[in-house]
């Protein structure tokens, strides 16, 4: 069982403390019932000792065995056991080093039933302190497990979150090349280079890492990069960053599926040429991030918009911040709007 050097220093520096204060006692009280002061020194030094001893036997004992239970009445005995070893072999030593004393075998005879109290009682209170002391340890540990195994838990969810949506958008490119290879080879060939530097990027980065808003929007414009070769003249973006956001960051690589889902319900399910708006600002303790794009309430609806790019969003910032409430839709008349909240508390 792990302990904090520290606090174990600071535990046994208390209780060599404790028992020093008490074997002076002891000397003190038994000089006062006319002990001499060699004579109570010794005595405190051999009872103590002993004393001290079997403390530690109960500490050592308990470091590896807890009592669960019904179990206590276990320790309350080997206490008991303790404490009956200890005042027979105190008493033996005690007559050994100090029977030559006029009148001690009176002392040491009515002392006996208070020795074996005090003894009883001190070894009660160790053994309960280090009880408490262990079984703190041991639910420190088990929370630092917990900690532990939610945390790689978390971490590979995050994982798998990605990996599901990397495979969505390399097919959709890879199709697309696909197509201009026969009649527009050019084109095929710069989104096939510009595929492999976003690619590249994004496999740099970890999924928890944290990045700022100028990092994370020069890999986005990489995405948009492949997507206007993909879509043509149909698509095109407008960035709009405020001055108070320089700095703020956000983790890594969240963005893309984001402006990736407005494309898809923004292009396939209108005509014509498709503007995706996208601005970001400072709110309070808040880097705020909005995306916008077109729909058609008669062929559309907009709860299409949140389809699995922005649940995975949702969960990845749920598990990041444990909030459900920094990603959110709605859509007024014709625009589908992404509102994306990162705190900035990191």
């Amino acid at each position: 069982m792990a302990n904090s050097p520290l606090s174990i220093a600071r535990f046994r520096v208390i209780f060599i403390i404790c028992w020093v204060v008490m074997l002076a006692d002891q000397v003190m009280v038994l000089h006062y019932f006319g002990l001499p002061w060699k004579a109570a020194m010794i005595d405190s030094a051999i009872c103590n000792t002993l004393l001290l001893t079997a403390c530690l036997v109960v500490m050592h004992t308990l470091r590896y065995y807890l009592p669960r239970g019904e179990q206590y009445i276990n320790i309350f005995s080997i206490c008991l056991l303790l404490t009956v070893v200890w005042l027979l072999l105190t008493k033996w030593l005690l007559k050994l080093s100090l029977g030559n004393y006029d009148g001690y075998d009176d002392i040491l005879h009515h002392s006996l039933s208070i020795r074996f109290s005090i003894g009883f009682l001190l070894l009660g209170c160790v053994t309960m302190i280090s009880i408490l002391w262990y079984n703190q340890q041991e639910q420190k540990e088990k929370d630092e497990r917990k900690t532990d195994a939610e945390k790689l838990a978390r971490e590979a969810e995050l994982f798998k979150l990605r990996q599901q949506l990397q495979p969505h958008f390399l097919f959709n490119s890879l199709n697309s090349i696909n197509a201009l290879i026969g009649n527009r080879p050019e084109e095929a060939r710069k989104m096939v280079q510009q595929l492999s530097d976003f690619l590249r990027g994004t496999i740099k980065k970890e999924e928890t890492q944290w990045v700022t808003l100028e990092e994370e929007l020069q890999y986005l414009q990489l995405y948009l990069d492949i997507e206007k070769v993909r879509f043509g003249n149909r698509l095109s973006t407008e960035i709009s960053i405020d001055e108070n956001t320089s700095g703020l960051k956000l983790p890594a690589l969240l963005l893309q599926p984001i402006v990736e889902n407005a494309i898809k319900f923004g292009l396939y399910d209108t005509t014509g040429d498709t503007v995706i708006r996208l601005y970001a600002a400072r709110e309070e303790n808040n880097l705020v991030i909005r995306v916008l794009n077109p729909f058609d309430p008669e062929t559309s609806s907009p709860q299409q918009g949140t389809g699995f790019g922005l649940k995975s969003v949702k969960r990845r910032l749920y598990l990041l911040f444990a909030r459900a409430d920094l990603l959110n839709t709605e859509a007024k008349q014709n625009i589908f709007t992404t509102i994306v909240k990162i705190p900035q508390g990191k």
